[in-house]
């Protein structure tokens, strides 16, 4: 096509095919995937890749709510109910109702995926068309009346005790391939790159979700919801449409945590913590990014795991100091002070304001 018959945004969309293979961006997104992929034989320790495959899900998950919040422009407050709803229903299969095959367990997360997108059309539908400070707050009740529920249900759902399950054949954690590169390939290997593999998949049909018509119509409804209405779109149809796409990958990401820990509960998959959790992560990595969940996500989850441990570190540091023991004991102070330093000095999230800056110099 002749560059000089274009309009000005064919021309922008072209520029950005152009430099999609040629950009910093690319280069970045190699080397993380290359991290991800080398992880389990560069790291023989169960706790780093347990904490790298965390960084995966949720990655995933944060990112879902970003289409919500931060491409949309609607908050919910519930959107962790899909998460836990995905959870349940893999352990509800397996471990319940003892299903233990890949069948089921496909039936399972897709059964989740329905209820989740039928549940986020309702919900929608109901409180979108008034206003959307509705959407927030039934949502948030609808959360809590799934973890009430989940808690209830004790016949079904384990209770506050939770389910703890076994996964099928090569999934199985006792289940050996034999060793390749030094490392024993374990089921708990393959369920890795299996989740590793399913989370890539949604994380390019959530980019793809975004940069489509319906993604540049939810950032005009964003940006100025009056002006879109104006042009006659049906603003709320948009947002329902986006919410039931997030919920559907909320949902799978959720069967990914329970397949990986082995173990749903109400704390672990459906809660107003994890729901907080996830409001951080968005505004540490960036709202309007996709890519800034992963950020978030490695943000909080090394922070958690490895703060904690300052305090054996300063003993074995400092031995007989007593004022550097009280001080690694407050951790959480500390993961406190790293959170109000990022808004502070990243007022739109670390990727948001990398992307920022990155555009005034182009333009400069």
């Amino acid at each position: 096509m002749n560059q000089e018959t274009l309009n000005p945004v064919q021309a922008f969309r072209l520029k950005e095919r152009e430099d999609r293979f040629t950009s910093p961006y690319f280069f970045l997104k190699i080397l993380l995937l290359a991290f991800f992929l080398v992880t389990p034989f560069v790291f023989r320790s169960f706790e780093i890749l347990d904490v790298v495959l965390k960084i995966i899900i949720f990655s995933a998950l944060v990112a879902s709510y970003d289409i919500i919040l931060g491409y949309t422009g609607i908050v919910s407050l519930g959107h962790v109910m899909y998460f836990g709803i995905g959870a349940y229903l893999v352990g509800i299969f397996v471990g319940k109702l003892g299903l233990v095959s890949y069948g089921y367990l496909a039936l399972a997360v897709l059964i989740a995926v329905v209820i989740s997108g039928i549940l986020s059309v309702l919900i929608g539908f109901f409180s979108l068309r008034i206003r959307a400070i509705f959407f927030a707050m039934v949502t948030l009740a609808f959360m809590e009346f799934i973890s009430i529920l989940a808690s209830q249900l004790r016949f079904l759902t384990g209770g506050e005790d939770g389910i703890s399950f076994k996964l099928p054949h090569i999934l199985a954690i006792d289940y050996s391939f034999g060793r390749f590169l030094g490392i024993e390939i374990t089921g708990r290997i393959v369920s890795y790159y299996l989740i590793l593999f399913i989370c890539l998949v949604l994380f390019l049909l959530m980019l793809r979700f975004v940069q489509s018509p319906v993604g540049r119509v939810l950032q005009s409804i964003r940006d100025n919801e009056q002006r879109s209405i104006a042009l006659g779109y049906k603003t709320y149809l948009f947002q329902v449409i986006a919410s039931s796409f997030a919920s559907c990958v909320a949902a799978v990401t959720g069967a990914c945590f329970a397949i990986w820990v082995r173990y749903v509960s109400p704390d672990s998959s459906v809660s107003v913590s994890i729901m907080l959790d996830v409001l951080l992560m968005v505004i540490v990595g960036g709202m309007g990014t996709l890519y800034g969940g992963i950020f978030g996500a490695a943000f909080l989850m090394i922070t958690r795991a490895f703060l904690p441990k300052l305090q054996t570190l300063m003993a074995s540091l400092l031995p007989g100091v007593p004022f550097a023991a009280r001080l690694s004991e407050r951790w959480l102070f500390y993961f406190g002070l790293l959170f109000i330093l990022i808004v502070y000095f990243f007022p739109k999230g670390v990727v948001g304001t990398a992307q920022e800056m990155i555009s005034r110099k182009r333009e400069e």
